[in-house]
């Protein structure tokens, strides 16, 4: 199963608003939506860059996969998502493939999306989301 297009970007922030600051005062974007996503410990914040998106998302718990991961490497990119048409399929035969799954079937993401993650271990040490409607 093949992507759309790149759906986010997501980028692990220690402090949101001072975040949400620089890409609106530095880069002239704005920020459109903001959201908890509360079992996955998560407060994200979303800006359009063309048909692309940027999330930047904060830990709500240290104990929480963003708060792990920014206590261990900072701030900075932490996954990339594509939208696909079908993210249950594209879990299937990623597996299909030998890749290993964090998720073995979809879950609710933000913005109302259903969301997988492949394990960066099989994916070039990249951490991919899947997404789609």
């Amino acid at each position: 199963m093949k992507p759309t297009h790149i759906e986010h970007i997501g980028i692990a922030v220690s402090n949101l608003e001072e975040s949400i600051e620089y890409y609106e005062k530095v880069l002239g974007l704005s920020c459109y939506a903001i959201e908890e996503v509360a079992d996955q410990k998560v407060k994200t914040a979303f800006f359009k860059v063309g048909d692309t998106k940027i999330e930047l998302l904060e830990s709500t718990d240290p104990e929480g996969p963003i708060g792990k991961f920014v206590e261990k490497k900072g701030p900075g990119i932490h996954h990339i998502a594509f939208a696909m048409p079908d993210v249950e399929k594209a879990l299937s035969d990623a597996e299909k493939n030998g890749v290993q799954l964090i998720d073995k079937s979809p879950r609710a993401g933000a913005e109302g999306l259903k969301i997988g993650f492949l394990h960066p271990k099989s994916t070039g040490g990249v951490l991919t989301e899947f997404c789609s409607d």
